[in-house]
């Protein structure tokens, strides 16, 4: 019997073990880099990295968009230059995402989400931010600590921390991880215009992580909507998801 206790103990170390060391490995999700002849790429140094960033319509009010942790942003340009014709939009691959150099960090996201933002401001009247999945943490950093005029959040999560531990309940990882992206602690310093669209049926972001960050934001302007029979990767199919996107960044 000890044997065994001692068996499965061993295993256990070795499988944390193995989460902590490749955990990185399991949360970003790079994506190659491709060539576009329907939009202008822009190359921003930042860090010692360089950023390639998209760069959709000329307008004077100006959207930053950051993706999912697998997305690759330019797959949205034809319809993002759809949705927002009346916008500038900017669409950030990640330090290591679609060309952009160096390795995904929470650090280094968060230092880059704010480094694009301050290379555009002098361009524009406004600047709004769009997050989908990881991007909304990028998202709501922004909001947090620049000026901001509205915030569209797909699929947002309370810390991602606290999502892996949901996804791994036999492991500690919630003290293991390096980077936790704790959106709960920006919440509070949101008021803007908040438009948060999520998932029925979310088996990455499970619905109650999207709850509690929806509860802790108690000053933002908030619109909410979930999109029935839909997972998160497939709640952009559903016709509302386009058009409550189009309707939030048309108003006055």
């Amino acid at each position: 019997m000890v044997k065994y206790l001692l068996l499965a103990g061993g295993v256990y170390c070795f499988l944390a073990a193995y989460l902590y060391l490749m955990q990185r490995d399991m949360m970003y999700f790079p994506t190659r880099e491709n060539t576009r002849i329907d939009a202008q790429n822009i190359w921003l140094e930042v860090n010692q990295q360089r950023l390639k960033v998209w760069h959709l319509n000329e307008a004077s009010p100006a959207i930053l968009f950051f993706g999912g942790n697998a997305e690759a942003v330019d797959y949205n340009i034809p319809e993002f230059k759809r949705l927002f014709a009346d916008y500038s939009v900017y669409l950030v691959n990640y330090r290591g995402y679609g060309g952009s150099t160096g390795k995904p960090t929470e650090q280094g996201l968060r230092q880059d989400a704010l480094a694009v933002y301050d290379a555009i401001r002098d361009q524009h009247s406004s600047i709004s931010v769009f997050g989908r999945s990881l991007g909304t943490a990028m998202a709501l950093y922004v909001a947090a600590n620049r000026p901001t005029e509205r915030i569209a959040l797909v699929s947002p999560f309370d810390s991602l921390k606290n999502v892996a531990q949901s996804h791994y309940p036999l492991f500690p990882v919630k003290w293991l991880m390096k980077d936790q992206y704790d959106n709960m602690g920006l919440a509070g310093r949101i008021s803007n215009p908040t438009l948060v669209i999520s998932a029925e049926h979310d088996n990455v972001i499970p619905p109650k992580h999207t709850n509690n960050i929806l509860k802790a934001l108690v000053n933002a302007r908030l619109e909410t909507h979930v999109l029935e029979n839909s997972g998160h990767n497939d709640l952009s199919i559903d016709p509302a998801f386009n058009q409550l996107l189009a309707d939030f960044f048309q108003r006055d």
